[in-house]
């Protein structure tokens, strides 16, 4: 079966609102955007997790290699890299 990957535990702070609408991007190493993970909105100042199943968009298994994910969350962005060996 797929197993899902623990991407973040971030705290994001400085939020301007309570609530704010939440995502991470997937990109692969070249650049292109391989999945967006929308989050919906979370308590201000703290992100607590996001899961990710190793697909892309068209839910096909990603390969081995190097990607980056970037957390939007109101006015705070902070891109991660991650590696996916199988």
């Amino acid at each position: 079966g797929i197993k899902t990957q623990k991407l973040l535990n971030v705290h994001a702070k400085n939020f301007t609102h309570p609530l704010c609408l939440s995502d991470l991007t997937i990109y692969a190493a070249n650049g292109k955007m391989v999945k967006t993970l929308v989050l919906g909105y979370q308590d201000a100042g703290f992100i607590k997790a996001a899961y990710w199943d190793g697909r892309n968009e068209i839910g096909k298994p990603v390969a081995s290699d190097i990607y980056f994910y970037t957390l939007t969350a109101g006015k705070f962005t902070a891109t991660r890299k991650m590696l996916i060996r199988k």
